[in-house]
């Protein structure tokens, strides 16, 4: 898959999961407040720690009140951050769970309307994984966005205006080297979408592998199909396992990176700020303060690198999870259809052809005769087609077949065309 079509996929799935979390816009609004207050109280205390520092150099210089004073206030806003991101932690799991609890009751309603031909055509262990593993990948990226996203970019932006507004030479250094670091993320999390789909489908292959072995497991074992079975699981096996690895590797790249990237910001904040210092541009409790910021700055790089990580994954199975609930239901009947009112008479069914896809045949030319009062058995052991006999009865009661009903009374001859 390009990198367009990974953009045009991407920008697709984010805009039908607003649309899912715009229900719970008064939460998010109130996420986004806490997260607010929290990133505002972490950044004051940078500065109260130097103004402490600088009450505290100098010999007999020291100023005891004021630097009690500092402490106090700075325990104010440990608590309040504390007690900020506790009330945005409910209300992040209260958003992503409701959102991943509507998106699987629409898929598993959106299930029972599909036609037989797509449960014939897709392991059913793959639909299972689809409706529980994906959308639960999903939950857990869609988790880490809301948490450490809307943290992550406020602190970003407050921890540059407090450095732009302590020294603006030193801040612009900061500036400049950031771009090296959204490069390296950008890089990573480009090459990682495609291997997340991959293993998502992996495992979807795996599950319904496991699914069909445990609820065949007399006719397995029946047959002597064991080794046959463990072969076909050590192959899906091995591949999810590259696929994991692959994706792994990849998405575990992005820390020690932007880590790399970060070290040599703080690196370039040490010593220039050092030097300011040593001019007298810059007080000891401005350089200390200076460096935690520069640290908060650089942290939340990290975490959203990261996030971007886990929601590629995220991303890839909610668009699994999204092509079930894309797929044609089942056709309703027309509004012309004639209602049977009295099915009292016999049946003939006359060359019935049936196949769920056309280059798998599986029923030709097909001939039943019921006469009233009769009981016909449709029996074989299993995997025989009794359920595809059956099936193929409705499908084409319903479609371009020739059927004729015939009551007790007077013969009529139903004829149903596509």
């Amino acid at each position: 898959m390009s990198n367009k079509t990974n953009k045009t996929s991407n920008k697709s799935t984010i805009s039908r999961v607003l649309k899912y979390i715009k229900k719970y816009m008064f939460f998010v609004i109130l996420s986004f407040v806490c997260a607010t207050a929290s990133v505002v109280a972490t950044l004051i205390g940078p500065i109260l720690t130097g103004e402490a520092i600088d009450q505290l150099i100098g010999s007999g210089q020291i100023d005891f009140d004021k630097v009690k004073h500092y402490i106090m206030l700075f325990i104010i806003a440990m608590v309040v951050t504390v007690i900020t991101q506790w009330v945005m932690n409910i209300l992040n799991n209260h958003i992503t769970y409701h959102v991943v609890k509507d998106i699987r009751i629409e898929a598993f309603n959106h299930l029972e309307k599909l036609p037989l031909s797509y449960i014939d055509s897709h392991q059913h262990g793959d639909i299972v994984s689809r409706i529980v593993s994906d959308i639960d990948q999903f939950a857990d990226g869609l988790l880490m966005g809301f948490t450490q996203l809307f943290t992550g970019v406020i602190t970003i932006i407050g921890t540059l205006g407090f450095m732009l507004y302590i020294n603006v030479p030193i801040a612009l250094v900061v500036v400049v080297l950031t771009p090296v670091s959204l490069f390296v993320a950008s890089f990573i999390a480009k090459r990682t979408y495609n291997l997340f789909k991959s293993q998502s489908e992996s495992r979807g292959e795996l599950t319904a592998l496991v699914d069909e072995m445990i609820g065949q497991q007399k006719i397995v074992q029946a047959f002597g199909y064991e080794d046959d079975a463990l072969e076909r699981f050590g192959k899906i096996n091995d591949v999810l396992e590259k696929d994991s690895m692959s994706a792994t590797f990849y998405s575990s790249l992005t820390n020690p990176c932007t880590r790399f990237v970060n070290s040599l910001v703080y690196t370039a904040v040490g010593i220039i700020g050092a030097f300011s210092a040593i001019s007298g541009k810059l007080s000891i409790g401005q350089l200390t303060c200076f460096l935690s910021y520069a640290n908060q700055y650089t942290k939340p790089f990290n975490e959203i690198s990261n996030v971007i990580t886990e929601l590629q994954n995220a991303l890839a199975c909610a668009g699994r999870v999204f092509e079930l609930i894309d797929e044609e239901p089942e056709v309703e009947e027309p509004a012309d259809a004639i209602e049977l009112k009295e099915a009292t008479g016999a049946i003939d069914i006359e060359h019935v052809d049936f196949s769920y896809v056309p280059e798998k045949e599986l029923i030709k030319d097909l001939n039943l005769k019921v006469k009233p009062g009769m009981r016909v058995a449709i029996v074989g052991p299993t995997g025989c087609g009794k359920s595809t006999t059956l099936a193929a009865l409705i499908e084409k009661i319903n479609n371009e077949r020739k059927v004729h009903i015939v009551t007790l009374e007077d013969p009529i001859e139903y004829k149903y065309v596509n």
